[in-house]
């Protein structure tokens, strides 16, 4: 599944309309055929009260279509038209023209009081959101920007199902300025849109879902359009890697996780443990010595590499103690709990220039310390890996985290390219993109995942994933989606509150279990 914008919808429309020669009016009436059994799915009884509000474009075109299919299934809807019908043109009047024709009733806003419209509000059931779709380019206008509120009023009360987008979001960006719908569903055309999950947009969708109205995916490649990739289940059971029945210990890899420090003795040990309990044959985790009884007490079943320290940091003889032994692993995590110390930079600098083709994950304070070492990456021959959340990613940047949350997916997409890596970039929404490329969103997990601890669980996760033979790609699409699955359902027993990074790695496991 991918996600499209504004304009790469318009050429899929006008590549099927013109190309294919399947007119826009049938498109309509398929893109309402599909809300209608959306809406008939929702437990609807037969005396609900479903009121349609119709813009005058070809979203209010759709709801022309829902309120006449809704009349003739035998539910009673009220078609509230929100725009001066002399407005409306092309395919919406067809619709409109028909739905007249046969003597519907229309509730025109511009002849009634908003006492009369919140009237019907109130007595509704289901509020179908068809005012605006996919055009919006900057704050709603007056009087619509009312009619916005007044339906949020109701949101938990009734059920708001928009139609393609809702109203206010910009489906390229997921910004909202001023009035947007907040749905309870969106049933959207085609594909869904990259607004859904950037910026606002995840707030005001709700739970959404991608239906056919004879617009053929395969157009994309035809139009020879690169769209971000969707996640789904399917997908990423297909990249776990596989586990052969007769495997041992060394089939599944030795991954190596290098971290912690005097103040943080917990992210390695989360790291390492989600490594374990995915998967990973081995696990070593090369830690400053002075800590090294706590995190043994904690974790018993790795293997543990001590390595010389001072004042609980990594030591220059520490890291030539790790050097001897970095041929022996077949993935590294490098950065959880890790600090910043006094020399942290040239340390890294050395480590990195001292691997050979090893799949590298840097994350935490080690994305720090190689901020402005990114030569060496791009040099280095194996794959390397940033794990970054929006914060780390402006660092690397130098610039603000509204400049990444502005537009991650161009943000996440460039640095890949330009520095020939694989980035992870974490977020409500997170976004994977490839040295080619490619842009990957995971369209799952929730504020259950906001503690410390849970990107160590995902670094694991990764490292786990590539020392079991996964490649880069696979690692982080199946690491992404079953760490933000797991919050989710832990969440469910836990509550929202009290998800843990040993919850999230039990969740994991779980999830595994059912795959």
């Amino acid at each position: 599944m991918y996600a499209a914008g504004q304009k790469e919808m318009r050429q899929m429309d006008q590549y099927t309309m013109e190309r294919l020669g399947l007119p826009g009016v049938v498109l309509m009436e398929n893109a309402g055929a599909k809300v209608v059994e959306e809406i008939l799915s929702c437990d609807l009884c037969e005396h609900s009260k479903v009121v349609v509000l119709a813009g005058g474009g070809n979203n209010g075109g759709d709801g022309f279509v829902i309120a006449r299919r809704l009349f003739d299934l035998g539910v009673k809807p009220l078609l509230c038209m929100m725009v001066n019908p002399e407005r409306l043109k092309d395919d919406a009047k067809i619709h409109f023209d028909v739905y007249v024709k046969r003597g519907l009733p229309v509730f025109y806003l511009q002849e009634n009081t908003k006492a009369a419209f919140q009237k019907e509000l109130e007595q509704a059931d289901i509020i179908v959101d068809a005012i605006l779709g996919t055009g919006v380019n900057g704050p709603v206008r007056p009087p619509l920007d009312l009619v916005i509120s007044l339906v949020n009023e109701y949101k938990g009360q009734k059920l708001i199902i928009s139609v393609d987008i809702p109203s206010g979001v910009s489906s390229d960006t997921g910004k909202v300025v001023g009035a947007a719908i907040k749905a309870n569903k969106t049933v959207t055309f085609v594909f869904p849109k990259k607004g859904f999950f950037l910026q606002d947009g995840p707030w005001y969708v709700g739970e959404w879902k991608a239906v056919d109205i004879s617009v053929p995916p395969s157009i994309m490649t035809d139009l020879g359009l690169k769209l971000p990739n969707v996640i789904t289940e399917k997908l990423a059971r297909a990249m776990v890697p596989v586990r052969p029945k007769h495997g041992h210990k060394g089939t599944f890899g030795h991954a190596l996780v290098l971290g912690g420090s005097r103040h943080f003795v917990g992210a390695p040990i989360f790291a390492a443990k989600a490594a374990l309990h995915s998967g990973a044959g081995l696990v070593t985790l090369a830690i400053p010595e002075s800590i090294f009884p706590m995190a043994a007490a904690q974790n018993p079943e790795s293997l543990f590499l001590p390595l010389s320290d001072i004042n609980g940091h990594f030591s220059e003889a520490g890291l030539h103690e790790l050097l001897e032994r970095l041929s022996q692993f077949d993935s590294i995590a490098v950065g959880p709990g890790m600090g910043r110390f006094s020399g942290g930079e040239e340390w890294l600098k050395v480590f990195m220039r001292s691997l050979t083709t090893q799949s590298v994950v840097v994350d935490a304070d080690a994305l720090y310390l190689l901020r402005n070492e990114m030569d060496i990456i791009h040099r280095y021959k194996g794959n390397v890996i940033f794990t970054p959340h929006p914060g780390e990613m402006a660092r690397l940047l130098n610039c603000t985290v509204r400049e990444v949350e502005s537009d991650r997916l161009g943000v996440a997409k460039n640095f890949a390219v330009k520095h020939s890596l694989f980035l992870l970039l974490k977020g409500h929404r997170s976004v994977i993109a490839t040295p080619d490329g490619e842009v990957f969103i995971n369209p799952i997990g929730n504020d259950a995942l906001g503690k410390g601890g849970s990107g160590d669980v995902l670094t694991g996760l990764i490292a786990s994933f590539i020392a079991q033979g996964a490649g880069p790609l696979n690692a982080l699409v199946a690491a992404s989606y079953l760490h933000a699955r797991a919050g989710e359902e832990k969440a469910k027993s836990l509550s929202h509150y009290g998800v843990t990074p040993f919850d999230l790695i039990d969740g994991v496991r779980e999830q595994l279990n059912l795959i």
